[in-house]
């Protein structure tokens, strides 16, 4: 694990986030349809019931998470390391940074969509404790989503 990595709020308008973003944008855009892909934009991120969180490797932002408050349960979103650093558990240590927020907010849910075709995702948050659950949130059971969530 890269110790020199660290977990702070921030906002989602840096333009270093921008370029994150965009870069996560693109890799699902080549795994679906754009209508398969469940995005919130950089103005979504702003609102007030979204937490945002990035990883700084020095002076680089190398990872993002966000959490955005739902009625009884927090919805984890733009959850992305970048490649180059996959394999420190950044996702890991971003998802509790996630399941810890949520937990000081009072939310004893954690809920999130991802894709079938992202596999890494997937094994992160099997391995972190998500079970399958059924669609939420008006997300469509389009046979690409799958859907976790874990009681905190």
């Amino acid at each position: 694990m890269n110790a020199a990595v660290e977990i702070t709020s921030a906002r989602a308008d840096h333009p270093e986030v921008v370029a994150l973003l965009g870069a996560l944008d693109r890799y699902l855009g080549e795994l679906y349809e754009p209508e398969a892909n469940h995005i919130l934009s950089i103005e979504e991120l702003l609102a007030p019931e979204i937490s945002f969180f990035v990883a700084r490797d020095r002076n680089r932002i190398v990872g993002t998470g966000a959490v955005r408050r739902r009625d009884g349960y927090g919805e984890i979103k733009r959850m992305y390391v970048d490649p180059a650093l996959r394999g420190q558990r950044l996702g890991s240590r971003l998802l509790a940074t996630l399941e810890a927020t949520m937990r000081a907010q009072g939310l004893p849910l954690a809920r999130l969509e991802t894709g079938e075709a992202q596999r890494e995702a997937v094994r992160l948050y099997e391995r972190c404790g998500y079970t399958r659950c059924a669609a939420f949130g008006g997300y469509p059971d389009n046979g690409l989503s799958l859907f976790f969530e874990k009681t905190l």
